[in-house]
């Protein structure tokens, strides 16, 4: 089980900043595609690690370092869901 601790720290760091001009389009939708599936693919990485640990065959370490990302992970798309129902409230307030 190959479970890298330094995953989130290296998407930061290749990440643009949010003054630079957005993508728009087909790329877009691959974007967030990738995103989904990265997501998809930590929790069911977190699952495998708790049900090895329950088997005896992962050390109680990689299942703490599996679950911290799997929590960091469910945190942040919290966040960006909360961000977007915001958003979408704070333009229905706008008057026509």
């Amino acid at each position: 089980m190959d479970i890298r601790s330094l995953s989130a720290a290296k998407s930061y760091a290749s990440a643009r900043p949010a003054t630079e001009p957005g993508e728009s389009g087909p790329g877009m939708m691959q974007s967030l595609q990738a995103v989904g599936q990265e997501f998809a693919e930590t929790l069911r990485a977190g699952e495998k690690a708790a049900m090895g640990s329950m088997t005896g065959s992962v050390d109680p370490h990689a299942l703490v370092q599996a679950l911290a990302q799997t929590e960091l992970a469910v945190e942040t798309a919290v966040t960006v869901r909360n961000k977007v129902v915001e958003a979408y409230q704070e333009i229905l307030r706008m008057p026509v």
